[in-house]
């Protein structure tokens, strides 16, 4: 069974495919049959191009490219599809598929973190155009590949004081603990998520936010009803946004009378209903600091720290190398970049504009995370409490 750690890189990829963002409909098809067509080869295995096309308009949300842009463009999103399927034979070779139990807890886990019933979740699926079976291949590759990561880095060796020293010297500047809060969000959004308990309007919204806020005036636990009612992905872990320093808060774009509200407040306090980003957000703080302060070495929080750093780098160059090794011993044949290198005089013009399908339309931002800042629409990754 995989770990619980790991359940949440597998979701942020669940929650896109039902969000929309990996649509099972080939909107890519252009002329001459591109749907029938086979991009490559894997050992064997046949990547087609329908595949490429469906991920290349997720990310352009089918605008019009010029022959020379649709080509690279092509040609980059088959790169990644060949490697995913690299190493995911690789992983079957290695007998590192997931189980039909733990495909099913992952399912299970997105079902709750979205709140949704069965009954919605088949819904979505027929909202998206996606089969179940389609849904649960896509779950069973992400685990693969994550159990196959884990196989690799498992005799990572321990990390030696001496590197924890040399690191912390190299880097001081990076150790200090910034000005800033801890917070946790309960969010209500006015448009139409196909969640259970979901406002579907500015008025719907409103009203449930002044409810929430009325429960938890009322002693309601606040981790407690954000897993229940927040309306954003944050909800699993009970609204928590981590710590955010205060520099961080201004680039993901906090009003700075919200920013300054939070350095005032006590802990434990809770805002009223915020509007913030097109949706009402309640914080509670949960901690804060008012100055910002050098760490030393001896820290034990900046030790480990510096030991997970210097692991990550490790895992990094591993998987780096594990690539590059399964890329060199599998049978490729690019037939997408011979068919570009036969055929220069077709890189000019332009590519009929291909109509974004409903679900791409409302997923306009390309790579976005489904664990941002909830109340804040542009907001960057939570910082560690260290840095």
């Amino acid at each position: 069974m995989y770990q619980t750690k790991h359940k949440a890189l597998i979701l942020a990829c669940l929650i896109l495919l039902l969000a929309g963002a990996v649509a099972c409909n080939n909107t890519g098809a252009g002329a001459g049959g591109v749907d029938a067509k086979v991009a490559a080869t894997v050992n064997g295995k046949k990547v087609m191009m329908s595949e490429v096309d469906r991920l290349l308009n997720q990310q352009t949300g089918g605008q019009s490219l010029s022959q020379l842009a649709l080509a690279q463009a092509r040609l980059q999103v088959l790169e990644g599809l060949i490697r995913q399927e690299v190493l995911f034979q690789r992983a079957e070779k290695e007998k590192q598929l997931p189980t039909d139990d733990e495909v099913n807890q992952a399912l299970a886990a997105l079902k709750q973190q979205n709140n949704m019933t069965e009954e919605e979740y088949q819904r979505r699926l027929q909202e998206r155009g996606q089969t179940e079976q389609g849904v649960r291949e896509e779950v069973r590759r992400q685990i693969a590949l994550e159990k196959l990561q884990n196989k690799v880095a498992a005799n990572i060796g321990a990390v030696r004081e001496k590197e924890v020293e040399d690191f912390y010297e190299a880097n001081k500047s990076q150790f200090v603990s910034r000005r800033g809060v801890s917070v946790a969000a309960i969010v209500v959004d006015p448009n139409d998520n196909g969640a259970q308990d979901d406002a579907k309007s500015e008025a719907e919204a409103t009203a449930k936010a002044n409810q929430i806020y009325e429960q938890i005036r009322n002693g309601a636990d606040f981790a407690t009803v954000a897993r229940a009612r927040s309306e954003d992905p944050t909800n699993v872990r009970g609204g928590d946004l981590g710590f955010l320093p205060e520099e961080q808060m201004k680039q993901a774009g906090f009003p700075a009378e919200l920013i300054q509200r939070f350095f005032a407040m006590n802990v434990g306090d809770v805002t009223p209903p915020i509007p913030i980003g097109g949706r009402l957000s309640i914080f509670k703080l949960q901690s804060k600091r008012l100055e910002s302060e050098n760490l030393t070495k001896e820290n034990p929080a900046v030790r480990d720290q510096i030991k997970q750093a210097l692991i990550n780098e490790r895992k990094s160059l591993l998987n780096a190398v594990m690539v590059e090794v399964a890329m060199n011993e599998a049978d490729v044949v690019n037939q997408l970049a011979r068919s570009v290198l036969d055929s220069p005089g077709d890189l000019s013009g332009m590519r009929p504009a291909t109509p974004a399908t409903a679900a791409q339309q409302g997923n306009a931002q390309p790579g976005a995370s489904p664990s941002a800042t909830a109340a804040a629409p542009n907001a960057s990754p939570v910082a560690s409490p260290q840095r």
